[in-house]
């Protein structure tokens, strides 16, 4: 990894680590946490004399400084510096995820992004490090739908993917391939003592094409759709279509048409939701009337 990377990088982690606590992250602290996260990304050890350099580079490059409070013993960014660099802070997370793999130039065979910027994430480098290395990675993860219940995982992971701004890592999860939300994802382990074969068949991308977002689930039937919204609504639909299956049959004064393709997943009907002002389904029925019973729910908790 060349040395200006590197140091971008050390910035980043630095800048992670002490916005994550509104005050003072003590020496020892600092020096281990940047140590560590550094070791995940194969670069040159660093000591308390280098991150103290990197604080002078963060203040000439983005502005933020960063603060020694002698009574607590520990640095600090000044809140007003926190926010007014927030679009920097973005801007180095996209760095250093599209940097993670080195000098590796296959981003796409570990990593399936859309055209979106990145959620704020410490784990996705030590992600793909492991699927580039094929090392099994172990994690507690919060079930948010089981009110926040937390179950240790061992898995072998595969990819990572984007949907609507969030990351999601593909794993083998007992011999079954699972999507888990990186964000639900908490003390990340990597297994670098061991390794597997990673399974190089699967099409990653053929495995959500009849789906709406990350949520394939087989046993839901692909069927074909029709909705009918206004030309206004149409708009939107023709800037940002719901599916890549979308195609259009109507587009006048009055109405915008489309059909559709895939599986009728409780997320594609949140999606139909939340542009439903002047949405009519036309067919299937059993979705004409889930969205019915849906209006027809709340309505009578809002009355």
């Amino acid at each position: 990894m060349g040395k200006k990377l590197e140091g971008i990088q050390r910035m980043l982690v630095i800048i992670n680590k002490l916005k994550e606590r509104q005050r003072y992250v003590p020496r020892e602290e600092l020096e281990e946490y940047v140590r560590l996260r550094m070791e995940e990304r194969d670069a040159t050890p660093v000591d308390i004399r280098t991150i103290q350099r990197d604080f002078k580079d963060i203040e000439d490059l983005f502005g933020i400084c960063i603060r020694f409070d002698k009574k607590w013993s520990g640095y600090y960014i000044n809140e007003e510096d926190s926010l007014i660099n927030e679009q920097y802070e973005r801007l180095l997370l996209n760095f250093d995820l599209l940097n993670a793999l080195d000098k590796t130039s296959n981003l796409h065979t570990y990593v399936l992004a859309e055209h979106h910027r990145p959620s704020d994430t410490e784990c996705l480098p030590a992600l793909i490090k492991a699927i580039k290395f094929s090392h099994p990675v172990a994690f507690d993860y919060i079930y948010v739908r089981e009110e926040g219940r937390m179950r240790e995982k061992k898995v072998l992971p595969h990819y990572l993917k984007e949907d609507q701004q969030r990351w999601y890592l593909l794993a083998y999860d007992n011999n079954v391939l699972k999507t888990f939300n990186v964000d639900c994802i908490r003390n990340l382990r990597i297994y670098y003592e061991e390794t597997f074969k990673r399974d190089m068949d699967i099409d990653a991308n053929d495995l959500f094409k009849d789906s709406y977002g990350i949520w394939n689930q087989p046993d839901i039937p692909v069927e074909n759709i029709e909705l009918s919204y206004s030309a206004l609504d149409g708009r939107f639909l023709k800037s940002v279509p719901l599916h890549h299956s979308q195609q259009i049959i109507a587009d006048n004064e009055t109405e915008f048409r489309i059909t559709l393709r895939l599986r009728i997943t409780n997320d594609f009907v949140m999606a139909l939701l939340a542009r439903s002002s002047s949405l009519t389904v036309i067919k299937p029925l059993h979705l004409r009337e889930r969205i019915r019973k849906v209006y027809e729910e709340a309505l009578q908790r809002n009355t």
